[in-house]
């Protein structure tokens, strides 16, 4: 009796379990009939078909400037910095370095300068001490020589002796002048190399403050134009440990700190398949679509192409592509040099063109062919011929506007 009841329970479990599985199966059947019945569908648009090359790319700058720091400036160290990415106007400081060292070089310098230039006045005065004295010696010089001349002029109405006396007088009055003459001179000479000596010294020591000066003026570095920071690496501690500038740093003379991009300069650089290099020219409009701001479309135009495929190492193998060049017309204030993003180039226009989403059109006995939908809710397969293609559009002709086509393949005969 046990035996009995418990085998009606194993063939009322296996009844059941039968029936959920017919019914699971009867669910997939009639989702899978209703998704053959109602397949995605899409309109077909009728307007302006614009023929596309899209490549990829990322933002850059036609114009930046870079910030170096001071050359020839010692024991440069870093107190401040602007924010790094952000915006900053022409003028403005980035970087301001360690003042100390400098402000003491300068006082050095200038008390060097201080005492250069008393040199100078001493000299100077000096000079003028010995030139009047030089003047009174030779006016005194210049009297004797006259007193003899007039006493040998007397020699008709004196004694022989007393006028040859008169004549020696005259001759050594003479020979005292031109002593004196010669003093006056070597005087003048010496003094003159003296203050030009001490001269230089001062512009010596002139040139040196005017040195600290500068590099005093060179602790901060100001914007030259109006843009955005971008700090570059220090590799004082070598390529494995390189990290942006940042306060405390100590910098070498001449190293590059940052760049400031001019934004007003901003384009889309790309990378052009060689198969559609020939389609593509200068002058031509483009269609920049940003990855950070995919909501955007930014308005370009061509206006460069790379003669030669240039090498890109960014994957693995290298690419060689042509790069071409489409600079923004309006650039926002958000965009930012070396976002990643696409640009459709236009390479022509077809007015009153029929599109469709490219997954609508399917490839049936080597023709292009699109299932249009009836008024019957059934679906016809239409041929079609294909005037251009995009990357996720097509151009056709065959079918109408507004036709409702479907998106994903349908076996009409099996259905």
């Amino acid at each position: 009796m046990k035996s009995r009841r418990r085998s009606k329970r194993i063939l009322v479990s296996l009844i059941i379990v039968a029936v959920a599985i017919a019914a699971a199966g009867g669910v997939y059947r009639m989702r899978k009939v209703q998704a053959a019945v109602n397949p995605p569908t899409a309109r077909a648009r009728k307007g302006e078909f614009a023929v596309l090359v899209v490549c990829r790319g990322e933002l850059s700058v036609k114009r930046s400037v870079q910030l170096i720091a001071p050359i020839n400036v010692p024991d440069l160290k870093i107190v401040w910095l602007a924010p790094p990415g952000g915006h900053i106007k022409a003028g403005e400081p980035v970087v301001r370095f360690d003042p100390s060292s400098a402000r003491q070089q300068l006082d050095e310098k200038t008390a060097v300068l201080r005492q250069a230039q008393a040199t100078v006045d001493q000299a100077v005065a000096q000079a003028r001490i010995t030139a009047e004295q030089d003047k009174l010696d030779l006016a005194s010089a210049r009297y004797q020589v006259e007193r003899a001349r007039l006493e040998a002029s007397k020699q008709a109405i004196v004694s022989v002796i007393q006028g040859e006396e008169s004549k020696v007088d005259l001759e050594s009055a003479e020979m005292k002048l031109k002593v004196q003459e010669a003093t006056v001179n070597l005087h003048q000479a010496s003094d003159t190399a003296k203050i030009a000596s001490v001269t230089q010294q001062r512009d010596k020591a002139q040139a040196e403050v005017d040195l600290a000066n500068a590099r005093l003026k060179e602790m901060e570095i100001k914007a030259p134009l109006e843009g955005v920071v971008i700090y570059q690496m220090n590799m004082s501690q070598g390529w494995m440990n390189r990290q942006p500038f940042k306060v405390g740093d100590h910098v070498w003379s001449g190293a590059p700190l940052a760049v400031i991009p001019d934004l007003s300069t901003l384009r889309m650089e790309g990378r052009l398949d060689e198969v559609d290099r020939g389609r593509v020219a200068a002058g031509q409009d483009v269609r920049v679509h940003v990855d950070a701001f995919p909501e955007q479309t930014i308005s370009a135009q061509v206006s460069a192409i790379s003669p030669l495929t240039l090498v890109t190492f960014g994957e693995w193998p290298p690419v060689r592509s042509f790069h071409v060049y489409a600079e923004v017309q309006k650039p926002d204030p958000r965009l930012r040099p070396d976002m990643n993003g696409s640009m459709d180039v236009i390479t022509g226009r077809i007015p009153n063109a029929i599109s469709l989403p490219g997954k609508a059109v399917f490839t049936r006995d080597g023709k292009p062919v699109v299932y249009v939908a009836q008024k019957d809710s059934s679906y016809r397969a239409v041929n079609v011929e294909i005037v251009a293609r995009n990357p996720d559009e097509v151009a056709v002709r065959g079918i109408p506007e507004n036709s409702l086509v479907s998106l994903t393949e349908l076996d009409l005969e099996k259905k």
